[in-house]
């Protein structure tokens, strides 16, 4: 959203290294949508905002249309690295569901706590909760396209936790990130957004704490 200062740069360099590029515009209000169509991506334009998870959902989903094996999430405002795509790719060939590009040195104390927090809550084995720069193979991609994963707020923890009570092999590779240069956080963006991030993330690790049969899930998710 409102990303018509990085978005170009972002999209050409990985079109440049041949990867399939989808951008959702979560109904900006710049050049955001037009930027990302000359540089090549294929663009689906929300008809209304939806927030940061819906939107990335929307991708995850349109991806699997397309039968795609893997799906890589990442942000548009150029804090994530292309060139770290291939250690994430490596990760996944080792046997990897889930690969998450961690980087713990960034965000406020505040963030950190709270990171410890939850993880305390849920027993994540998860370092960087919050990274938006993630690795979902065929058997993610089918959980992260149901029904049940539109319910969820936010692509951190309730996203994690699912994957994790279905049994799916989460990893974490370190990564570096750069710092927001323009606009502002999705979560963060005010302290209310900030106390209600807590107050939702914080009953979703002590409801969603123990782990659910992984076959019968996904057998509903098929239905």
């Amino acid at each position: 959203m409102n990303e018509e200062t990085s978005i170009g740069r972002v999209i050409s360099s990985l079109v440049e290294k041949n990867y399939n590029v989808i951008v959702v515009d979560d109904f900006s209000t710049d050049k955001t949508a037009g930027i990302a169509r000359t540089c090549g991506a294929t663009v689906l334009c929300n008809i209304k905002n939806l927030g940061a998870w819906r939107s990335t959902q929307a991708g995850i989903r349109y991806a699997h249309k397309l039968d795609a094996d893997v799906v890589i999430t990442m942000d548009a405002d150029g804090q994530h690295n292309d060139t770290d795509l291939q250690t994430m790719i490596d990760a996944y060939a080792k046997g990897a569901d889930v690969v998450i590009g961690s980087c713990t040195s960034r965000g406020s104390a505040g963030r950190h706590v709270a990171w410890r927090l939850f993880k305390l809550l849920n027993g994540l084995k998860v370092n960087d909760i919050t990274s938006g720069f993630r690795l979902y193979n065929r058997e993610a991609i089918h959980v992260l396209v149901s029904r049940q994963a539109t319910m969820l707020e936010y692509q951190c923890v309730g996203i994690l936790l699912m994957l994790r009570n279905l049994r799916l092999k989460i990893v974490e590779v370190p990564v570096k990130m750069h710092e927001r240069t323009d606009g502002i956080s999705r979560i963060f963006y005010s302290w209310g957004s900030v106390f209600y991030y807590l107050a939702y993330s914080g009953l979703l690790s002590v409801s969603k704490a123990f782990p659910v049969k992984k076959y019968a899930y996904l057998n509903k998710i098929k239905h």
